[in-house]
């Protein structure tokens, strides 16, 4: 444990006795019993007073976050930012975690030695600005900031936000933990409470306990097929029932990071036996004791559990009992199904049967429970004379993990298997994996254990398949070498000859010796941070000072160009890619010249094309934008359902501001990129009639009329100029609130700070 376990104890301790206090005067305003999601976020209000008149899905409301985590790849544009805002010191307990920027390729190692080298300028900004502002920093090879959270920092009961879309893995451990972007970090580091619309609550009712193959990545991947990517949009997914309480607290964490792929606001499991061992687990006693003291406030009231339809706006049962192992893919999270139905749709879709790579690990499933199960696959598979048909790679989530599998054997018995060995990070889940085997362009099928899976996410290679399932079903995969292979009915053919059903994956939910300890990787922050100064080169190709976007003019926006019409899905993945694009993450001029790279436009068949307006050719979006801007343009992009999807990387809202964006319009957006483009100053609206999505033309010049009577709830006309001649008036709607309409105005939100 790096930081004082009894100084967080303490912390933890009295907030415990707060909401003790309160919860029966939060029952008596509301007339009823509290969800646990209605406890945690009651009891972090900045005024918990009227919380009686909040409505869910309609009310914004203002937090006081515990934390904040940032990675690296999104820490540089928040560090730069909170410069911006002239503050001196954190007001909460913040980390940054180096997981993004090292390249998956050689194994740990060497990936280590060039990361340093590659990314010695982003390191050092990254730790001196931590050291000045009050910050702790995870070094590079410390481990994934997931999981690095979950054994240091998350507490049940807790809120915290991070500029990861998988923040919500905490809730693995009984916490409230939120996706966001920079800007929303750098308001609650600033000392500003944090603003956010209040989610509705579904609840997943668990019944029943697993069987056979079925692991906890399968409940995720069941609750992906029912809601879809979108279907948890502006919500929270609190999972209740005894179900709930059968599996592990790493297991739980699988859940809930993945809750990500749904859209979700965040996930979360009441506090219970396993949270408690893995705090013990983990050292963190004094925690573990209060949990068990103030379980009251840990855990939704009984009465949500007798009649859940009464206090969830949505109530999904799932029975674990006849749950089966899933894969998902390709190209996203939801295209879901059992197993044992796979085979027969590789044959129907055309899918390549060999599979090409498989992959272990990541944020999602590194925990030790997870590594134990895939290696007792990877062990079975050696005492019949067997390895892995294909290259095999084993991403750990942490150097504690990685440390506790070396010295128990299981990382011998994977590399003997023919795994490599990765560093303690994103590494091949985000980006950074550099292939040698697969050409551009080649179709191949992998299978992992990691949470995202969109056309191109893992090694930027536009026709690699991408599947997901559990991590012992990964190794299973790579046992065959076969995308239809199902360990559960299927034989293996053993050195000798012999057809074996291979055994079911069992592994202990914490490691038996205890974990061996590693925090070798954290650097406190100064004790004189007031002291310090942080530098940025102004030649550098990778940093970057910010300037102030310039504020509102007042006037209506007339006749902005329509920069593109972009067609189906569109995460931001494809509005600013990552791969190589993550070393310009903090040098915001350098980082656009990815803008949109990905998009389909509706009109050209060629990806991150469309026509610039202004030359009557075609080029890529981001040189058309830098030409509009040149121009004195701004113009407009038009969007489809769900815009937005994915990471919350900020960049997919700043680079479009920084090349003189002023509005997005879409179908529909996914939640956390519509905050970043408000906060950006970006006006994000939606068609009031979806179908108008149809009336945008190639070529257009689209105005937005009553921007200066911009109200809550109040629509807006746009007005379409087509180039023949011709005119279409739709009207369009915005969620923004009276303080978001204020960064509007300013022209950002760190312009009205």
């Amino acid at each position: 444990m790096v930081s004082s376990v009894s100084t967080q104890a303490n912390v933890v301790r009295k907030h415990y006795e707060k909401v003790q206090k309160k919860l029966p005067e939060y029952r008596e305003k509301l007339g009823r019993s509290l969800t646990l999601s209605e406890k945690i976020l009651f009891s972090h209000l900045e005024d918990d007073s009227g919380c009686a008149g909040i409505e869910r899905g309609r009310s914004f409301v203002l937090l006081r976050p515990d934390r904040v985590a940032m990675q690296d790849a999104t820490a540089q544009m928040a560090l730069l930012q909170f410069i911006q805002s002239g503050r001196h010191k954190v007001a909460v307990p913040s980390t940054v975690h180096c997981d993004h920027l090292i390249r998956a390729h050689s194994g740990s190692e060497a990936d280590l030695n060039v990361a340093g080298q590659e990314n010695e300028e982003v390191y050092n900004f990254l730790r001196s600005a931590s050291e000045k502002y009050g910050i702790g920093f995870w070094g590079p090879g410390s481990g994934i900031i997931h999981q690095v959270v979950l054994e240091n920092y998350a507490f049940p009961g807790g809120l915290m936000i991070g500029t990861d879309s998988h923040t919500p893995n905490a809730g693995g451990l009984g916490m409230l933990a939120i996706g966001v972007g920079g800007a929303d970090a750098v308001d609650v580091m600033a000392g500003q409470p944090w603003e956010l619309l209040y989610p509705k609550i579904i609840a997943v009712h668990l019944k029943g306990s697993m069987k056979g193959w079925t692991a906890p990545k399968d409940v995720i991947l069941k609750v992906l097929d029912i809601l879809t990517v979108k279907g948890g949009t502006n919500k929270i997914v609190e999972y209740i029932g005894e179900g709930a309480a059968s599996f592990s607290c790493t297991g739980k964490a699988t859940i809930t990071n993945m809750g990500a792929e749904l859209g979700a606001t965040t996930s979360v499991f009441a506090c219970d036996q396993s949270m408690t061992e893995y705090l013990r687990g983990t050292g963190r006693e004094d925690l573990a004791a209060l949990t068990e003291k103030f379980r009251e406030c840990l855990v939704p009231d009984p009465e949500t559990l007798q009649n859940p339809g009464r206090f969830y706006d949505e109530v999904l049962e799932i029975d674990l009992d006849q749950l089966e192992p899933y894969i998902v893919g390709p190209h996203s999270p939801d295209l879901a199904r059992p197993v044992s139905q796979f085979a027969a749709e590789i044959t129907k879709e055309a899918y390549p049967d060999h599979v090409s790579a498989c992959l272990i690990g990541s944020c999602t499933n590194s925990s030790y429970e997870d590594i134990y199960k895939a290696s007792s696959v990877a062990k079975e598979a050696l005492k019949l004379g067997l390895k892995s048909k294909v290259p095999f790679y084993i991403s750990p989530g942490s150097a504690q993990i990685f440390a506790t599998i070396r010295r128990d054997g299981l990382l011998e018995t994977l590399k003997e298997f023919g795994g490599t060995v990765l560093a303690n990070a994103c590494g091949p889940c985000i980006g950074q994996w550099k292939r040698d085997d697969i050409k551009a362009g080649e179709k191949n099928a992998i299978v992992t254990s990691f949470n995202r899976n969109f056309r191109g996410r893992n090694d930027a290679n536009q026709e690699t398949l991408g599947f997901i399932s559990s991590p012992e079903m990964v190794v299973a995969y790579a046992l065959s070498g076969k995308l239809g292979f199902n360990p559960a009915t299927d034989t293996v053919t053993a050195a000798d000859g012999r057809q074996v059903l291979l055994s079911v994956p069992k592994g202990p939910r914490l490691p038996e010796k205890g974990f061996s300890e590693d925090s070798s990787g954290y650097h406190p922050p100064s004790e004189h941070g007031e002291s310090l100064q942080v530098v940025v080169n102004p030649s550098s190709k990778r940093l970057q000072l910010l300037e102030p976007f310039a504020r509102w003019d007042g006037e209506d926006f007339d006749k902005h160009l329509l920069l593109v019409k972009v067609k189906g899905k569109c995460t931001t993945d494809h509005i600013s890619p990552a791969g190589q694009w993550l070393r310009f993450r903090g040098h915001l001029d350098h980082i656009s010249d990815n803008l949109l790279l990905g998009a389909c436009n509706a009109f050209r068949d060629k990806p991150g094309h469309g026509l610039n307006q202004l030359s009557g050719k075609e080029g890529s979006l981001s040189a058309v934008a830098r030409d509009y801007k040149a121009a004195g343009h701004r113009w407009i992009v038009v969007g489809d359902e769900n815009y937005g999807e994915g990471s919350s990387r900020e960049h997919a809202a700043m680079s479009p501001r920084f090349l003189n964006a002023s509005t997005v319009l879409v179908r529909s957006f996914a939640r956390i990129h519509e905050t970043n483009l408000k906060k950006q100053g970006i006006l994000p609206l939606t068609f009031a009639d979806p179908q108008d999505y149809e009336k945008v033309l190639e070529g257009d010049k689209i105005s937005v009329l009553g921007l200066k009577q911009l109200a809550p709830g109040k629509t807006l006309t746009v007005i379409l100029y087509h180039q023949d001649g011709s005119e279409d008036k739709i009207e369009v709607r915005h969620s923004c609130n009276n303080e978001q309409i204020a960064w509007f105005r300013a022209g950002s939100s760190l312009n009205l700070m």
